[in-house]
């Protein structure tokens, strides 16, 4: 069964699809984001769709301490079950980070979606941090003063 090409499935999807959201900025401007699974920016744009792509990198929290990464198999686009390799790291960033350069990077995947991949790997283990309970902050309001009325 022959699959459907990428700029085809854009070309359908682009003006309406489930996953598109539209907010108005300054002005008349229009701004369009998109919460669709495998993309990475959140942008509504071919180059980061992850609906009309066939190669696409998935970077979320799995757990408390991991983030998955996730590229999508090119020979099974029919089987959205088993259409994603997915793999948890569990490791200190920068091991993590070599870990999507190798994968996004240097194995020919996308190229194209390093720095966005990075800055996704960045933005979700910095949210996974949890802060030290040992020290406690100084309070530091305004405290009343005593004294004459």
């Amino acid at each position: 069964m022959a699959t459907v090409p990428g700029p085809v499935i854009w070309e359908i999807v682009k003006k309406n699809n489930s996953f598109l959201v539209k907010q108005f900025g300054n002005g008349s401007a229009r701004v369009r984001f998109s919460k669709e699974g495998n993309n990475l920016f959140n942008t509504h744009s071919y180059k980061h769709s992850g609906l009309a792509n066939p190669k696409t990198v998935t970077i979320q929290a799995a757990g408390k301490d991991g983030v998955l990464l996730a590229t999508s198999k090119t020979r099974k686009q029919n089987k959205p079950s088993s259409l994603l390799h997915k793999s948890v790291m569990k490791k200190e960033f920068s091991r993590m980070a070599a870990a999507v350069t190798n994968q996004v990077v240097d194995n020919n995947y996308r190229p194209d979606l390093k720095k966005a991949a990075l800055a996704r790997l960045s933005a979700i283990h910095r949210s996974l941090q949890v802060s030290k309970s040992g020290v406690k902050k100084k309070n530091r309001q305004a405290t009343k003063i005593r004294g004459r009325k």
